[in-house]
Order: C-alpha cells, then structure tokens, then sequence
C-alpha cells in the first residue's frame, strides 16, 4: 500500500468528487477510482457507499478515513523533517585557512557571502598550512585556502588568485628609496626568512638560487606576521607576498619596493577532497571568492606583461603567515 493511495482516498472523500481528487493527484479519473477499489480489495471491506449521490462513507470507510490521515499528515512531517536536516547539512561549511589570505577581506566575504545566503552556517578557521591540508584530507574541512596549492590522488585543486611579492624593509634601509630592485641587487643581503619545509621559501629559494643570489638568513619564521615585525626592527630585508604588507606600508613602518624581472609570485588556490562532491553552500562560496577577485586585479607595473599573473589580484590590508 502506497502512502499516495491513502492521499488520494483522503481526497476523494474530503472534496466528494473522484475527478477532483485525480487532477489534485495528477493522475486520471478512473486512476483514483481504482485506488480505492484496490484499497477496498485490500482490506476487504467497501469503504464508499456508491449508492447515493453524492456518494457516501461506510463505517469502515470513515474510520479508515481518519487513520488514513493521521497516517498522510505524519509522512508529511517525517518529509519535511528530513528536508530541513538536509538543508541544514548543505547549508554548513567549514574553511580552514593560511593566515595571510587577509583577515579584514575574508570577513568582508563572510557578510557578502551570508547577506546573500541567509540559511548558510559558515565556520571559518585559520590555521598553519599544514594543518589545513590536514583538516580537509580528515574531512574536519570542507574547503582548504592555501598558498601553492599541490593536487593528490585525495587532494583537488581550484584556482583562485596570484599575488606578486615584492621587497619589504625597514625605512632608513638603503634599499627604502629605490623605485625597483633587481634580483641580483639582493646579494650579500641579511634577510628574515620563511622557516625552511615551506612552499613559499622554497620558491623564493629557488629564484635566488637561478639568479646566483646568496643571502643571510638572518631568521626565521613560519609566519608573515611574525616576518613584518623583524623587518619593523630593521633585522633585514623581506621577500613577502605584496597584499600582506599593505597596513605596515600605508602606516609608514615599512616601505616595499617591486621586484624587477624574473616575477616572483605567490599563487592561491582551493582545496578539497576529491571523493567528496561540493555542497551547493560550498560551490556558492568559490564562486564569492573567484567574483571578488575578478573585480580587484591590479596589474604589477615591473612584472613584464606576458609574465602577469593569469588569476587576478586580491589587496588584502592585513595578514597572517
């Protein structure tokens, strides 16, 4: 017996026509007639009284009339119910991020974001990059934004924005008032760097060593906060992602300086687990981001036009390492 069959029966009697109850059924006439001849077959009792115009209830087909609804009425519940627990499912996101991704934006994001998708539940953390690729592969984290994205065989990646790095010093450094630097100027340098085993110092190694630099770690550390209050103290020079450092630069504690040919860039991108498919709150969400992004894209005057970052520019005014 289908839940439908005793809607359908509840119909019937309750608008006392059997061509009423099939076109709010969406079914034929003489479908609805037959839903109640089957009941009838099945109980083994009649259940209209045929006889009359308009037709009548029996005994058995007023109680059955009653529990029937009772019965309908529940199965809508219980359907409603389970639409809401889905819902609610769909509408939580978890986002563990690098800290550097811009605290002051990503809040921005978050209103934009829950203005537009009331019902959304959104928890974001911040978190060392490791961790985060640690919290989407465990599933603690439905999306993961980090710096250099890498794909795996449980890892896949979604492209979000390239920021140009730029030189960071103190004031009275003698770098401070040049209108570029070149690579090869860095040479002999002391500088605070990234702690070693980090994408980002592993990049900045690496233009270093294609451009024959060698500087001195003077320290080290595994984050941009940490990074800009050494460089505020004059312990050395600084090669940070250019949105990170805007605060320090507008505020006058630092000064940064464009890099002059080979671009050294810090790419951004999204991350989840393959084998899980995005929520439509999780798909709305990279949409939000990839969206601002397009409408923030500044272009890096000192980096060649070809080499321009393909994903836009995001300006952040403070961050995190």
């Amino acid at each position: 017996m289908h839940i439908r069959w005793l809607k359908i029966y509840c119909d019937v009697v309750d608008q006392g026509s059997f061509s009423h109850a099939a076109e709010a059924n969406g079914v034929s006439q003489s479908n609805a007639s037959q839903v109640v001849h089957q009941l009838e077959e099945r109980l083994g009792v009649q259940l209209i009284d045929r006889s009359t115009r308009p037709f009548g209830l029996t005994t058995e087909g007023q109680r059955f009339l009653e529990g029937a609804r009772v019965i309908v009425q529940r199965y809508h519940d219980l359907e409603r119910e389970v639409r809401s627990l889905h819902e609610a499912v769909e509408a939580r996101l978890t986002v563990a991020s690098i800290y550097s991704v811009g605290l002051a934006h990503m809040s921005g994001y978050l209103r934009e974001f829950l203005a537009a998708n009331p019902k959304a539940d959104i928890r974001l953390e911040y978190l060392h990059p490791h961790r985060v690729t640690e919290g989407v592969e465990s599933g603690q984290a439905d999306l993961g934004l980090v710096s250099y994205p890498q794909e795996s065989k449980s890892l896949a990646t979604i492209p979000w924005r390239t920021e140009p790095m730029v030189l960071v010093c103190h004031p009275e450094h003698a770098l401070a008032g040049k209108s570029s630097v070149a690579i090869r100027d860095l040479d002999g340098e002391a500088i605070v760097a990234f702690q070693r085993g980090l994408a980002i110092r592993d990049e900045i190694d690496r233009v270093l060593d294609a451009s024959g630099v060698t500087v001195k770690a003077a320290l080290e550390f595994d984050n941009i906060e940490t990074i800009k209050r050494a460089a505020e103290i004059g312990s050395g020079i600084s090669l940070l992602p250019e949105p990170t450092v805007e605060r320090e630069v507008s505020s006058g504690t630092l000064v940064k300086v464009p890099l002059e040919g080979v671009p050294l860039l810090r790419p951004l991108g999204i991350i989840h687990r393959r084998d899980r498919e995005l929520s439509d709150t999780a798909r709305r969400f990279v949409k939000l981001l990839q969206s601002q992004t397009a409408q923030t894209t500044p272009a890096h005057p000192h980096i060649p036009l070809q080499d321009q970052p393909k994903r836009p520019i995001l300006l952040a005014p403070q961050s995190v390492g």
